[in-house]
Parts: structure tokens; C-alpha cells; sequence
């Protein structure tokens, strides 16, 4: 009966909020601004929690999305290709795409109603200025797009920064392949069973247990569906502030 509790408990949790939409249809419902300058300053740090963007792979492959995109959060990480999308009598657009990590959040200004791009319900796309002027003249400030969900494609492993102190033990979980953004994480030290992590923010995720001196393991789930179990990422003697490294990735 306890194995039976266990595997329907591990079904709860990794039932996806919302699976994830990987596929080749283009929608037309948003457009594109950017913030920063052309080397990236001004879209560090950001709501995602993904900090330096270079040293973590993203660089300048950025953007920020709207409230209707962003999800509380949970888009952090997913993956989009966007084209400048050419209307009649529009002369802004270049050729080609781009593909994009989400890594911040575009806050609405409800002072301004329907009004701003990034306000409820309009799907928005802020991003990084040489993304931007590369699929549309800087002078046009604001493009409609095409965009959809593409695969991410990342080099080496699922990376896994420890945060927090001995007792509110924090993890930012980053350098996802495949869907990109996750929607569920589990621990376990060397001393423990699996242990569900609660979302703190962005792709921060939080649990209130001792876990210092212990070798540690991460289950994480993306919004696909798909679980991965990754066995002994930190050592015993991992320290807070340093990133590990899972040996695969989605």
C-alpha cells in the first residue's frame, strides 16, 4: 500500500500545468518591441532569476514577454522563433528569424489601460535590441511578428545553482534543452527520499530542509511532461553560490 501511495503521489506531481506547444504552426497575435542596448545592458538579472545571461549561455538571445506569455513564471526557459511579419505599406521588416530564450518579464502599466503592449490580454515580445534590429529597423520601435514554440537546443547539461542558507535551501535550475521551461522540481540527499521543491520565482525553486554535507540528486519535470532524474549532481561538499551540472539534458 505504501508503494502504491508513493506512485500516485509521483503521478500528481508531475502532471504538467499546461503542456507545452512545440509545433510548426505560426501565430499572428503579438508584436515586438526591445529594452537595452546592443551588447545586453539593461536585460540582465531580470525575472527569471537567470542572472548573468552570458555566463549562463543565453547572451543576447533574449526576450522579455508579456503577462499573457509569461505565466507567473513558468515560460522562463521555453524556447520561440520570430519573423517580423509584413503588412501592407510596412517597410520596417528585415529578412529572417530569430530564435529566443525567455529570460525576464514585461510588466504591464495599467495606468495606461489597453493601452501598453505588455498589459493583459495582449501576447508581447520585448526583446534584446540586437535581436530586435535584426529582424526589423530600429526606427520602426514596435513590429508586428509571427512566432512559435521551437525545441531548445543547449550545450551540456541541466545546470543547477545552489542558493539559500542551511535551512531555506534554494535551487535556480537553467541551460534546459528541449521545452525549455520547467514546471516541477524534486531533491533528495544522500539522507533522504525524494522531497518536492515549491516555486519561489522565475526558475528559483525553494524547500525549507537541512541538506548541508549531503551528496545531492534533482528530478525535473518540463512542461511537456517529460522527467528527468539526475543522480549525485553536488557532491557532499557542494557549496552554496556554485552551479553543478547534470551529466545529460532533455
Amino acid at each position: 500500500m505504501a508503494n502504491l501511495i508513493f506512485f500516485i503521489a509521483l503521478l500528481v506531481f508531475f502532471i504538467p500545468i499546461s503542456a507545452a506547444s512545440l509545433s510548426d504552426a505560426w501565430l499572428s497575435d503579438a508584436n515586438a518591441t526591445f529594452y537595452g542596448d546592443m551588447y545586453g545592458g539593461g536585460t540582465m538579472q531580470g525575472a527569471c532569476g537567470y542572472g548573468d545571461l552570458f555566463k549562463q549561455g543565453y547572451g543576447l538571445e533574449t526576450t522579455a514577454l508579456s503577462t499573457a506569455l509569461f505565466h507567473d513564471g513558468y515560460t522562463c526557459g521555453a524556447c520561440f522563433e520570430i519573423v517580423c511579419r509584413n503588412l501592407p505599406n510596412w517597410r520596417y521588416c528585415n529578412r529572417g528569424s530569430i530564435i529566443v530564450t525567455a529570460t525576464n518579464f514585461c510588466p504591464p502599466n495599467l495606468g495606461e489601460g489597453t493601452g501598453h503592449w505588455c498589459n493583459p490580454p495582449y501576447k508581447h515580445f520585448d526583446l534584446s535590441m540586437k535581436m530586435f534590429t535584426t529582424i526589423a529597423e530600429y526606427r520602426a520601435g514596435i513590429v508586428p511578428i509571427y512566432y512559435r514554440r521551437v525545441p531548445c537546443h543547449k550545450i551540456g547539461g541541466v545546470k543547477f545553482e545552489l542558493k539559500g542558507n542551511a535551512y531555506w535551501f534554494m535551487v535556480l535550475v537553467y541551460n534546459v534543452g528541449n521545452a525549455g521551461d520547467v514546471f516541477g522540481v524534486r531533491i533528495k540527499g544522500s539522507n533522504t527520499g525524494w522531497l518536492t521543491m515549491s516555486k519561489n520565482w522565475g526558475q528559483n525553486w525553494n524547500i525549507g530542509v537541512n541538506l548541508v554535507g549531503q551528496s545531492l540528486s534533482f528530478m525535473v519535470t518540463t512542461s511537456d511532461g517529460k522527467t528527468l532524474e539526475f543522480d549525485d549532481v553536488a557532491p557532499s561538499n557542494w557549496q552554496f553560490g556554485l552551479s553543478y551540472e547534470g551529466k545529460y539534458n532533455f
